[in-house]
């Protein structure tokens, strides 16, 4: 047993003075305490679950030593049986604390092993999606040299990946989890996308450091973004009234947003096959073929016909 020195008398009295204010501070300042209520799910424990996930949807890139075939059955049911049992712990806490709708009170391990079989029963859907992710990463960037550097070095596939898994727990009304995944995400790659927003396959954000993707956002197939966009609500004032409703903005089909971009609104639809141009600000929708720019200090709405002969235009 290490040896530990015994606190001198004045450290000891200034110790107990210490933890006396800050009991003080316990009983005066309630608002940020979790005390004698539930047991929270474990920020450090789903990190470590996500990281597990992450490995389990990319076997071999996210590994210290080659992974072999002989050997990936065997090591991937090692550990799923190790995230299937932490994650059901945390799916615990998290039914103990806020019982999603139609989950049975009255067996809640039971609910949590049953949403978490269902939920790594759909980890051969995310990777298919993934696969149309990485496609559009790699089709969409010239200075990709091949898949494998995208999946090992971009962070946006990091950030795709943990979005498109923490929605599937999203959409079970699992609270709390869901968001300690993608907030992890995002202070890792700088992305930030919440995992209630519905995101298309063949999705691309290149660069991506700034961008934000919020709850109610529903993004189409085949939709590019740059860094610095930003998908947002128009308004928050009236805080938790406002749940629920959708606040963030429809982008259907193959449309690319530049850098700098800003679209908010729960009525404002993108319409497919647009181009939004950088820095553009834009709270209205736009009709299919749009192009979106800035002329000088006027934002131009123009058809894409209208472009084509408009020789300035050339995106």
């Amino acid at each position: 047993m290490p040896f530990v020195p015994a606190l001198r008398l004045i450290d000891r009295v200034k110790v107990t003075e210490l933890t006396d204010r800050l009991m003080a501070s316990y009983a005066k300042v309630g608002g940020i305490n979790h005390l004698d209520g539930t047991n929270l799910p474990s920020k450090r424990g789903i990190v470590g679950i996500t990281t597990d996930l992450l490995h389990l949807l990319f076997p071999g890139f996210f590994d210290d030593k080659v992974t072999h075939s002989s050997e990936i059955k065997m090591e991937t049911a090692l550990l799923m049986d190790s995230v299937a049992g932490r994650l059901e712990d945390e799916i615990l806490k998290s039914i103990e604390a806020e019982p999603p709708d139609g989950v049975a009170k009255a067996d809640p391990r039971a609910a949590a092993r049953e949403l978490t079989m269902e939920f790594l029963g759909k980890l051969p859907e995310v990777r298919e999606v993934l696969t149309t992710d990485v496609d559009a990463a790699f089709d969409g960037d010239p200075a990709a040299k091949s898949k494998e550097e995208v999946i090992v070095s971009y962070p946006f596939i990091e950030a795709i990946a943990v979005q498109r898994l923490a929605h599937v727990l999203y959409r079970e009304g699992i609270e709390l989890i869901p968001r300690i995944m993608s907030e992890w995400a995002h202070s890792h790659t700088g992305m930030d996308l919440h995992p209630g927003a519905t995101i298309g396959t063949h999705f691309f954000i290149d660069h991506g450091t700034g961008t934000v993707i919020g709850e109610t956002t529903t993004i189409g197939k085949r939709v590019k973004l740059y860094h610095g966009v930003t998908l947002g609500a128009r308004s928050t004032s009236g805080g938790q009234q406002l749940r629920g409703v959708k606040r963030h903005p429809t982008i259907e089909d193959h449309v690319t947003i530049y850098p700098g971009a800003t679209i908010l609104g729960g009525e404002t639809v993108i319409g497919a096959h647009s181009t939004i141009g950088g820095n553009v600000f834009l709270m209205d929708s736009v009709d299919p073929h749009s192009l979106v720019i800035y002329d000088g200090l006027d934002m131009r709405v123009l058809t894409k016909q209208e472009k084509v002969k408009a020789s300035d235009y050339d995106i």
